[in-house]
């Protein structure tokens, strides 16, 4: 288990504004039908990762960005883009190292989701520590993954985290 890395400094001239995500779209052959629950999970971490985001291409300054995810023969397909175009670069991520944090996470979150209607908040509580340590390790994982690639921060792992979980569960 790697330890949480925290915020990775985005160095040189992509530090001046453009480092960051303007728009997230999914691609909707990926999102397939899902519950309130999922929908919520997407909307809630597009909307927090356009709040605020560190996200940058290795070795470039042409952002800021815009990122469509779609999911391709079990690979992540993150396609960046910017102002001027819609595909500056396609990175393709094998889901493989974060299949046994993502069955686990969704365990959790059903049993959250159920615990939320008639569980005391101890149990709740108890839970969502859980669901929050695993969100964690596979925030990491994902991070681990896109150096080289694409440069983040540990909160805009986490949140792309979640809409990969989203856009991998069907409920």
């Amino acid at each position: 288990m790697t330890t949480n890395p925290g915020p990775v400094p985005v160095s040189g001239a992509a530090s001046g504004g453009t480092a960051r995500l303007v728009a997230i779209t999914l691609d909707e052959n990926s999102v397939g039908t899902s519950n309130s629950n999922i929908e919520h999970e997407r909307e809630v971490a597009i909307f927090d990762i356009l709040d605020g985001n560190s996200f940058a291409l290795e070795g470039r300054d042409d952002g800021p960005y815009k990122l469509h995810l779609a999911m391709v023969d079990d690979r992540l397909a993150l396609q960046i883009g910017n102002e001027t175009t819609d595909q500056l670069v396609t990175h393709l991520l094998s889901l493989t190292p974060l299949k046994r944090i993502m069955k686990d996470y969704f365990m959790v979150c059903d049993s959250y989701y159920e615990a939320i209607k008639s569980a005391p908040p101890s149990r709740i509580q108890a839970i969502d520590m859980g669901r929050r340590g695993l969100h964690d390790e596979g925030s990491r994982i994902l991070a681990d993954r896109l150096v080289g690639k694409v440069i983040v921060d540990f909160d805009t792992a986490r949140r792309l985290f979640t809409l990969i979980c989203a856009l991998h569960w069907k409920g």
